[in-house]
């Protein structure tokens, strides 16, 4: 889904570089969420049960455009 591809290249470019080792190695089983859970988390419909999880997603929707 390119809207997600969009998404992740924005944290890629603006948080990544700055991230710890704990928060890339979240991002990274992030990516292996199957698409279609990635999108309900990212439009907001569902929340990532792990609260780790749940703070990146937001942390990934906060960042500026």
């Amino acid at each position: 889904m390119r809207e997600l591809d969009v998404l992740m290249l924005r944290y890629l470019e603006q948080r990544w570089p700055q991230a710890d080792g704990a928060e890339r190695a979240q991002f990274e089983r992030l990516l292996e969420s199957e698409d279609d859970r990635l999108w309900r988390w990212m439009m907001r419909r569902e929340v990532a049960t792990e609260q780790g999880m749940a703070a990146l997603v937001e942390r990934i929707l906060t960042l500026p455009h």
